[in-house]
């Protein structure tokens, strides 16, 4: 260990812009075995690990990083998995630059991070080719059952987590496959989708029985679920897309970012997709503008390049230093030819039935906000025009109505929207009910509704156990 001082730092060598631009797979190639032990030999072995403190999984990262570099991989693969329910997708997609590779110590001090989330899905990967990963076997299967509503990776890790524990688990979804986000939200050049279904699987394998095209409210009402199962959690995430109020917005041509991004994901898994083949949901040939900053707004912009559009221009109101979005999707997006317009943002959609134009606000950063952030202002007499054939917003989600949606009136929810839970315990005012993931803190990372969902686990196992004990003292 300590090699810092002599090894540079290294990440996996990307493919050719020009080679990654047609198609969608992965843009970083495989560590050798060789090279993801001697990064992980950089590791200067902290007394504090800030890395290990800013993971929200708080991950035993200089432990495994310690195994890589020794040749354990197997012993470093199963510390991996111990904090994490999908360290082979936090691997790819976690914004590392911004939480543990963002805080490492040896990059504090000038000599480059150590490559964290490579190594990450190295180990992990190794581990799938290997036959590690395996589906839980069950000791002592309880005849307690939960129901999950949500297939996305907190519901899933849920899931998980109480299934280790024998209980039986039951997860709806309104979706065909599994994944959320990860399935239909994420592009494949980010992840595979094959990392994803993969996962569910072998949760599938372990006894957990996901039900899909299942529609709370629908099909059953949450109240019908409760009678059914012995607790619920809710994990639904947050679908609802923000929407921009502006002069022009009902004009055709106008898309919302998950419309775009699920059309090309399903395109990819091989389902037929009539809005993608008939040129609506397709930028082939277009001069597309995306309005937005975060991590969605890099998918989109990504997708599009690879979609073969004629342009594609990225509206953000705030400069590159303040955008929300992870800085290594930003090199990535310019790198393959995305135009980012900074300090802008739309006044107005222009066009006769569709959208052919925007005309666009230059903007200027004032005093800090309640955030901390610098507030946008608009320049006076600061507008001009951008040509566009497409326009695609993506602005963030909101929460969906859920107590509307679910015919569960009684189910408080916050003034953002999302559900109302306890603080210690995550259970919401229904007794039994509990929720987790991004429908209680709003639009976040994956690697914090994983988070989630193993704190949420723990909390439906003491509910359950005081359950069990009532019923026992009872009888």
């Amino acid at each position: 260990m300590l090699k810092f001082v002599k090894i540079g730092q290294q990440n996996p060598p990307k493919r050719e812009v020009p080679n990654r631009k047609n198609n969608f797979n992965e843009i970083y190639d495989e560590f050798i075995k060789e090279k993801a032990g001697e990064q992980a030999s950089r590791c200067s072995q902290c007394g504090v690990p800030f890395c290990q403190v800013h993971c929200p999984l708080s991950n035993n990262i200089p432990d495994w990083l310690k195994l890589t570099a020794e040749g354990r991989i197997k012993e470093a693969y199963d510390l991996a998995q111990s904090t994490n329910n999908m360290p082979e997708v936090c691997g790819r997609i976690c914004p590392q630059d911004r939480l543990c590779e963002g805080n490492c110590v040896i990059e504090q001090s000038g000599h480059g991070t150590v490559t964290i989330g490579a190594v990450e899905k190295y180990i992990t990967d190794t581990a799938w080719k290997e036959g590690w990963v395996k589906p839980i076997q069950v000791n002592n299967e309880r005849d307690q059952s939960v129901g999950i509503i949500g297939a996305g990776p907190a519901g899933l890790a849920a899931g998980e987590q109480l299934r280790k524990l024998g209980y039986q688990i039951t997860i709806y979804d309104r979706y065909d496959r599994a994944g959320g986000l990860l399935i239909y939200g994420i592009p494949n050049f980010k992840l595979e989708k094959f990392v994803v279904e993969r996962r569910t699987k072998i949760l599938k394998e372990s006894g957990i029985n996901i039900i899909q095209n299942f529609e709370v409210g629908k099909d059953a009402t949450l109240e019908e679920l409760r009678k059914k199962h012995d607790a619920i959690l809710i994990a639904t995430g947050v679908y609802k897309a923000r929407e921009v109020d502006l002069p022009g917005k009902d004009l055709d041509n106008i898309f919302p970012a998950m419309d775009f991004l699920t059309a090309s994901n399903r395109k990819g898994l091989g389902d037929k997709v009539e809005l993608f083949d008939n040129g609506r949901l397709n930028t082939e040939g277009k001069e597309v503008v995306v309005i937005g900053g975060g991590d969605t707004a890099m998918d989109c912009v990504r997708t599009s390049i690879r979609q073969n559009a004629k342009s594609v221009k990225c509206l953000y109101r705030r400069d590159k230093e303040n955008m929300p979005g992870s800085a290594r999707e930003v090199l990535n997006a310019e790198e393959e030819g995305v135009e980012f317009v900074w300090l802008s943002s739309p006044k107005e959609f222009v066009g006769k039935g569709k959208v052919e134009s925007l005309i666009v606000n230059k903007i200027k950063l004032g005093e800090p906000d309640d955030s901390g952030r610098r507030k946008p202002e608009i320049k006076n007499n600061s507008e001009f025009n951008i040509k566009a054939d497409m326009v695609i917003k993506a602005l963030g989600f909101d929460p969906e109505n859920l107590p509307k949606l679910f015919n569960s009136k009684d189910l408080q929810v916050t003034k953002w929207g999302t559900l109302k839970v306890d603080f210690e315990t995550m259970e919401t005012n229904l007794p039994g009910v509990f929720a987790a993931g991004d429908i209680v803190r709003g639009a976040s990372l994956v690697v914090w509704a994983i988070r989630d969902g193993r704190d949420v686990a723990e909390s439906i196992r003491k509910f359950l156990e005081q359950k069990k004990l009532k019923t026992s003292r009872v009888a």
